[in-house]
């Protein structure tokens, strides 16, 4: 919520990659509000998460739908990055604000469709045909449809941009030391894509992986929920909280490195007499 505030109340913050920032914060605190949801069902009604119902169809959707806001948006914040530095400065321009909020509104569009189709009628509710153990009343063949695909876009194309990325300083920084010029910047540049890119693949991996595991476990499981009591469901509520654990590592990985807006936040927490001071700084 600090996050969103800060971008959306300062213009001179309104960048194309920092309206992708504050689109994946405002996804994160979705997904955060949706899991919260899910919880007080599961503390109100246990069996209506563990066997399924109609009650459970609403939540589910949009836990569907923040996920994929979530995955699509550091896709696109992966293809922005990848165009900032790619080919030559001019494409540093071709990045626009307008652009960020088209993909920003193409983001929801497809998390929204995707999400909703167990509303509209891929669902289980009146057929235990390839129905899911671990998030009944939704199918397995949904589980898999929305699951695969997303993995392997949230992994690869991330991958491909920041390996990019840091070719492309690499090769800038040899061209500068063959004519003899100064390449700290592009030493330093790589160095922090390189850090950022790990952090965000050991985040993707811890918070994900167990919950593309389960999906595999629940499409290759034929076993009865009374069967599977307690320790999958142990197991389901643990996936949940580390996606949850995303949700708070992205905007420190994303947004709180970046110099403008930190420089923001320690605005903020400065007294009323240095404030202005740190502002004119």
């Amino acid at each position: 919520c600090t996050v969103i505030f800060i971008i959306v109340a300062t213009k001179d913050l309104h960048k194309p990659i920092l309206v992708l920032f504050c689109n994946l914060a405002f996804s994160d605190l979705f997904t955060s509000s949706s899991g919260f949801w899910i919880s007080l069902l599961f503390i109100t009604n246990p069996d209506s998460t563990i066997f399924g119902s109609k009650d459970m169809l609403a939540p589910y959707a949009f836990y569907t739908i923040s996920i994929l806001s979530t995955i699509y948006n550091l896709v696109s914040i992966g293809i922005e990055r990848y165009l900032a530095v790619a080919e030559s400065i001019r494409t540093r321009f071709r990045v626009s604000r307008k652009h960020s909020l088209a993909a920003v509104l193409i983001n929801w569009t497809l998390a929204f469709l995707f999400g909703c189709l167990p509303l509209i009628g891929w669902n289980c509710l009146h057929s235990e045909n390839r129905l899911s153990v671990l998030y009944s009343p939704l199918c397995v063949d949904y589980l898999i449809f929305i699951t695969i695909p997303n993995c392997v876009a949230a992994f690869i194309v991330p991958l491909f941009t920041y390996l990019s990325i840091i070719i492309i300083l690499r090769k800038r920084k040899f061209k500068m030391k063959a004519c003899g010029q100064a390449t700290s910047t592009y030493k330093s540049a790589e160095i922090q894509v390189a850090r950022t890119s790990i952090f965000i693949w050991l985040l993707a991996l811890i918070s994900y992986a167990p919950f593309f595991a389960g999906v595999l476990f629940d499409a290759a499981n034929h076993q009865c929920p009374p069967e599977l009591y307690p320790n999958t469901y142990i197991f389901r509520n643990c996936t949940a909280m580390l996606v949850t654990m995303n949700c708070l590592g992205n905007p420190i990985i994303y947004t709180l490195k970046m110099k403008e807006l930190r420089a923001k936040l320690k605005a903020l927490k400065c007294p009323a007499g240095n404030r202005v001071h740190t502002c004119t700084v």
